[in-house]
């Protein structure tokens, strides 16, 4: 929340009036000039609803830049007249389209899906509270600096600034002298109240511009979209016990991974593939998939499993091992491949040997060693038997920063080989059967990889990334709350100091247009919130 300026502008003031003959009308007290010998430097007011903390530490050096570079200001901050007038007209036609929303006249609400997608891309996390409390930090300063330069270019003496919770809602202000106030002309006013808006925008172009460009400024210390990196397993998360962080995922059922946004699509398409059922194949990017998958088991190992006869898609495989059942080469057997009438016999296998196998089958995305279900003569395809409401997915991962990995990495230079369990620490395949979407968003990743290990350098890109997408949130929305018409909001200023450019109205019949602006403006915005808050009940 961000405080309105503590003096209005006067739409009472007729055209060449002297300042010292206007009369004033304002909502909240204003400040008059004082000369105090020794002005204080910190001072706080309690109530039982309100409380602030004033300072005055910045009053001289705001006000002597923004009278060192007043040509350039004035210009600068012009161009935010422009947007904030802009911004004050279209969020009116969007709480008239709210209020026919409210009145079942219209469809869809602009601030519950604003708000949905910004609550959606944060928890009740530490983390996510600290980055809020970041982004609104910068946010309200960002906005607070703009109303300081502006009015220090327009020769307007700043009295403090306040920092102040009311009614458990945290905000800030800029106080101005009411005496230099007095003189300034109407697009003078709008260019210190619209200073916020617009420096709260630019704040929002920033963060956007710093997120397309993080890649290449932190490419010097880390690797960007090649795999996503593990940051995080919760413990109630499927995955938990098979990835740590640190760990890399290479690919999902053969197909490459290079980004955090792949692996949510991925995980898409396998559970759409699912739905669609068995006997459907589509066609993406290029390439058929199919729900079958199966591997090239060695004649060997399927006559030292057991052999089990199965009815109805259930199998008795000890908690150990998985059912595997012969796969047909042939089109019309691999569509009926689970019917109950084809299914006989089924293997029971250690799923992380056959991981290891060639594959089989049309259900891969990228067939390795292999095409369809073509095996060597001492070789069957066989596929793992589906359980009804579970999918099948296989994982492959790498852990290229444990220390162990470190370790083969740097004996792999002076020449020795290296074992074959010390090679399996540095990564591996396992299968996942369950609800692929939930395991999909049950662990947290970054498309970084540093190039070297480091402490907490895992962490540090993402972190830039949660503050940068927290501050363009918390920035646009500053901005679009003091462009609403309502009471105590920079937009209250706006529209008076708008509404006095219209000559044809008298000032009586322009307070009369401003407070029942404010007052329709004040309740639609009310409804909004409260719709909001039905929403998230």
């Amino acid at each position: 929340m961000e405080g309105r300026r503590v003096r209005r502008f006067s739409m009472g003031r007729a055209r060449g009036q002297h300042p010292q003959t206007q009369t004033h009308h304002s909502l909240l007290p204003i400040h008059s000039r004082s000369n105090p010998s020794s002005p204080p430097r910190l001072s706080t007011t309690i109530s039982c609803c309100y409380c602030d903390f004033k300072f005055w530490a910045f009053n001289q050096p705001l006000f002597h830049f923004g009278r060192s570079h007043s040509q350039i200001l004035r210009a600068w901050f012009s161009i935010g007249v422009g947007f904030g007038l802009t911004l004050l007209f279209s969020i009116s036609l969007i709480l008239i389209w709210e209020l026919g929303r409210a009145l079942n006249l219209f469809q869809g609400s602009f601030f519950i899906d604003l708000f949905s997608r910004f609550s959606s891309s944060f928890s009740t996390s530490i983390a996510d509270v600290a980055c809020i409390f970041i982004a609104t930090m910068v946010s309200v300063s960002v906005h607070e600096l703009g109303h300081a330069l502006a009015a220090a270019s327009e020769c307007v003496q700043m009295e403090y600034v306040a920092v102040f919770v009311a009614f458990l809602f945290p905000g800030a202000l800029v106080a101005f002298d009411s005496e230099s106030l007095q003189p300034l002309s109407c697009f003078a006013a709008l260019r210190i109240y619209c200073a916020g808006i617009w420096h709260n925008a630019v704040c929002c172009a920033v963060c956007g511009l710093a997120l397309l460009l993080l890649p290449f400024i932190l490419f010097p210390f880390y690797i960007h979209g090649e795999s996503p990196m593990v940051l995080g397993v919760p413990s109630t998360s499927p995955l938990s016990g098979y990835l740590s962080p640190g760990d890399v995922i290479v690919s999902v059922d053969g197909v490459p991974i290079h980004n955090v946004q792949e692996w949510m699509e991925m995980t898409a398409l396998i559970n759409e593939l699912a739905l669609r059922g068995r006997n459907r194949s589509l066609d993406v990017q290029g390439f058929g998939i199919n729900r079958i998958k199966g591997y090239c088991v060695p004649n060997s190992m399927m006559e030292e499993s057991k052999q089990i006869v199965i009815g109805d898609n259930q199998s008795s495989c000890p908690d150990d091992l998985t059912a595997f059942t012969p796969l047909p080469c042939d089109h019309t057997s691999i569509l009926d491949h689970n019917h109950p009438s084809r299914i006989e016999k089924t293997h029971c296998l250690n799923a992380k040997n056959v991981v290891k196998l060639n594959k089989c089958g049309e259900g891969w995305a990228a067939i390795t060693n292999g095409s369809n279900c073509i095996c060597s003569q001492e070789e069957s395809c066989l596929s793992p038997v589906q359980i009804p409401g579970l999918i099948w997915v296989e994982i492959t991962y790498s852990r290229s920063y444990s220390l162990e990995c470190l370790q083969v990495r740097r004996k792999s230079f002076v020449g020795p080989r290296i074992s074959d369990s010390m090679e399996s620490n540095c990564g591996g395949t396992f299968v996942f059967v369950g609800d692929v979407i939930s395991m999909a968003r049950s662990v947290k990743l970054t498309a970084y990889q540093p190039r070297w290990a480091f402490p907490l350098g895992t962490y540090l890109p993402n972190v830039l990334e949660r503050i940068l997408i927290c501050t363009f949130q918390v920035s646009l929305t500053l901005a679009l709350l003091n462009s609403l018409p309502v009471y105590f909001l920079d937009g209250e200023s706006i529209l008076e100091v708008t509404l006095s450019h219209f000559a044809l109205l008298c000032p009586r019949k322009r307070r009369k247009v401003l407070q029942v602006c404010l007052l329709w403006g004040t309740l639609i915005s009310i409804l909004a919130f409260f719709r909001i808050v039905l929403y998230t009940l």
